[in-house]
């Protein structure tokens, strides 16, 4: 299920450094208020026999904000969705964002105009097309063909070596984190968008928006619509468009 917050502001523009990274802190303000335990969970050690963090957020959007080459753009009406496949982590991020009026977004003032919960589709066919809004990223073992690690900044991209396989090993890396069969297949990757970079936490971290045809379980595809696609889902990563 996603959260589908209504804000608008008078910025003219977010900076970029500021675009995806206060999602997470909003998300963690909000679980330290609401659900404290379950926050400090997620935090230090994550979910599950992979440790990982089941959230993941979009950009603030403004579909009224002109374009301007270099810069992200604001101002008027806009959105921002906060998704999770578990509902004991999206109803205290409910009941929380419930309340407030005004978020600050990195700097901009964000006004809280409307909160809906949005369900997942059904999946019924077993496949799913998913479009990115965020970069995918996804990143590769690090090591040299003697197995040595070389590097910690292994990013890999659409068309590197290895990237399909990491991608359908994080697919199946979820299905187990939620407790579900990991019958899931990267089917196609049926569109790339150019390589982007967004900074979060420690450095700049590349990837790019892709579209993709999976096969599974309803329910799986569900999660994931949910969750993200990639690693970094909870620093904003990875977001599937709706």
């Amino acid at each position: 299920m996603r959260l589908t917050l209504s804000v608008t502001t008078t910025a003219g523009e977010i900076p970029w450094s500021e675009v995806l990274a206060p999602g997470r802190s909003l998300v963690y303000d909000v679980l330290g208020r609401q659900a404290a335990d379950l926050g400090a969970r997620l935090h230090d050690g994550g979910w599950g026999p992979h440790r990982m963090v089941p959230f993941g957020y979009s950009a603030p959007v403004f579909p009224r904000a002109p374009r301007k080459r270099g810069r992200y753009t604001a101002g008027g009406p806009g959105t921002i969705e906060i998704g999770s496949p578990l509902p004991e982590v999206l109803e205290p991020l409910a009941r929380g964002l419930a309340g407030r009026e005004l978020l600050d977004w990195g700097g901009v003032a964000l006004r809280v105009t409307g909160l809906k919960a949005v369900e997942p589709p059904s999946f019924d066919s077993g496949r799913a097309v998913f479009r990115t809004a965020t970069p995918l990223l996804m990143k590769g073992s690090g090591r040299d063909d003697s197995g040595e690690r070389v590097t910690r900044q292994d990013w890999l991209l659409p068309g590197d070596p290895g990237w399909p396989e990491y991608v359908q090993r994080n697919l199946e890396r979820k299905a187990e984190t939620l407790g579900l069969k990991p019958d899931v297949q990267l089917e196609a990757v049926d569109r790339v968008g150019p390589k982007r970079s967004f900074s979060v936490g420690k450095g700049m971290k590349p990837g790019c928006t892709v579209e993709v045809t999976l096969s599974g379980e309803p329910e799986l595809l569900a999660a994931l619509w949910s969750w993200g696609l990639g690693q970094g889902n909870s620093a904003g990563f990875g977001w599937i468009a709706a």
